[in-house]
């Protein structure tokens, strides 16, 4: 993918071809204004203004031409309002003709030239060249390449199989971030992990030593500002441990990591604005492996909280591995909690795959991070944390079970699961269960990894902590 930064450029008048928006109300008026070359083309081509489709036009020169494209409201325009051009134009530089403004459009137009081929041998298929959008919007162009970049971020880790994205890779991702931003970064495994984050080590002490667990933190920003704790989810790979998963369910498991994608995304997306915020991130990044030291069915856990958690089933490890990480972010008394999972199937089941399910401990926070996706087309969907499911997660010989017998309410047991953590913080606290993948490509995301809940989460951030 071309560096982000070279994709949109302000408008100064250079040469670019003209991109002329329609939409299905007012294509027949706008195709009744167009010279007869530009009918036979479009007729041709049998473009009808239809959203994501677009037609060349020809021109007088033999080596000029212009393009009409199909958009939901030729005048007012969407996120992904302008992907399909950027995926499918020839290299070159285009402007958008009318008054429509192309600020939001700008991050779909970046998003649209991902490509993962770090694995292909053979790149014929790739596109030929970038295609430049100039814009007016000059005040908008950064914040898109931040945006692009952070979600080229999660697609870039999401993607990487867990032979090459294990904790000791994820933790290279996490320096660079920090390196980047002068953050520290502080990395706990070993004897020290299984003393004080008993449940991260439990989870991953199967692994090969190569993919030892481990706690990544880093910490960011002036200590007197408001102290924001993001939190994700860093199983590289989840076999489902001794309840072991069926191959078919095995397949996506890299991207069993996907949460922690998304806190390092968060994370570099506010060191990057400089929002004034003590910033704490925190990564359990482990491999739930088969071995004979598994944790096992039936087995009592100790917690960093001081709890005893009993293990219902080894496939509901992700929610394990961020109590403890929960539980110390909590003791720096953050103001606010996120954190990102891709944790239950049942939250898939319940809302399919392009719609996070969204906990929270807040009715504000819930509201604002709603409205916030919904103002990004990055929508979010709350779930209740239902006090009456907490029964669901009894144990007879601990003081919780990591998973109910029922199947029932999974997404929300999972949640109530972590807000046992969050108890007693006085911390405001948002949980996204995040599928991080599209299964489907659509215009300016392809399929594999992506984020989804991320740009909701930094909208609302940043509108929170906006500088004066």
């Amino acid at each position: 993918m071309t560096d982000s930064s070279d994709l949109i450029l302000p408008d100064t008048g250079q040469d670019a071809r003209s991109i002329h928006l329609v939409d299905t109300k007012g294509f027949d008026a706008w195709l009744a204004t167009r010279p007869e070359r530009d009918r036979a083309a479009v007729a041709a081509q049998k473009f009808t203004g239809k959203a994501a489709s677009f037609a060349i036009l020809p021109a007088e020169r033999a080596d000029d031409w212009a393009v009409v494209a199909g958009v939901g409201d030729a005048g007012t325009l969407s996120t992904w309002c302008l992907a399909r051009l950027a995926e499918g134009l020839p290299q070159g530089s285009y402007r958008v003709e009318g008054e429509a403004e192309t600020g939001p459009a700008l991050f779909g137009w970046l998003a649209a030239h991902y490509r993962f081929d770090r694995y292909r041998t053979k790149k014929d298929d790739a596109p030929v060249g970038a295609r430049v959008l100039l814009t007016k919007d000059i005040a908008r162009i950064e914040p898109a390449v931040r945006l692009a970049r952070a979600t080229k971020l999660v697609r870039d880790l999401v993607n990487t199989p867990a032979a090459d994205m294990g904790p000791a890779e994820l933790e290279t991702a996490a320096e660079a971030v920090a390196r980047d931003h002068d953050a520290t970064l502080v990395v706990t495994q070993g004897d020290t992990l299984e003393q004080h984050y008993p449940m991260i080590h439990a989870v991953g002490r199967a692994a090969a030593r190569s993919h030892a667990p481990r706690l990544i933190e880093l910490t960011w920003g002036n200590s007197a500002h408001p102290r924001v704790a993001i939190i994700g989810k860093g199983v590289c790979f989840d076999s489902g441990g001794l309840d072991i998963k069926p191959s078919s369910a095995m397949r996506l498991m890299k991207k069993d990591m996907g949460g922690a994608a998304h806190a390092l995304a968060l994370a570099q997306l506010i060191m990057e604005s400089r929002l004034p915020v003590r910033l704490h991130m925190l990564i359990p990044a482990v491999e739930n492996a088969v071995a004979g030291n598994a944790f096992r069915p039936g087995d009592v856990l100790a917690t960093r909280d001081g709890m005893t958690v009993e293990i219902g089933n080894t496939d509901a490890e992700g929610r394990l591995v961020l109590g403890d990480a929960i539980t110390k972010a909590c003791e720096d008394a953050p103001e606010l909690i996120l954190d990102f999972a891709t944790l239950t199937g049942a939250a898939r089941v319940a809302l399919g795959p392009d719609l996070p399910a969204l906990f929270a401990n807040d009715d504000a926070l819930a509201e604002g991070l709603a409205k916030a996706g919904e103002a990004v087309d990055d929508p979010v969907w709350r779930l209740p944390l239902w006090d009456g499911y907490d029964d669901m997660l009894k144990s007879d010989i601990a003081d919780i079970a990591n998973a109910g017998d029922s199947g029932f309410a999974g997404a929300i047991t999972a949640a109530l699961f972590l807000r046992k953590f969050v108890n007693g913080s006085g911390a405001q606290w948002a949980h996204f269960d995040t599928f991080a993948w599209r299964s489907a490509a659509k215009p300016g995301r392809p399929k594999g990894g992506d984020a989804l809940g991320l740009r909701a989460a930094f909208a609302m951030i940043e509108a929170r902590y906006a500088r004066s």
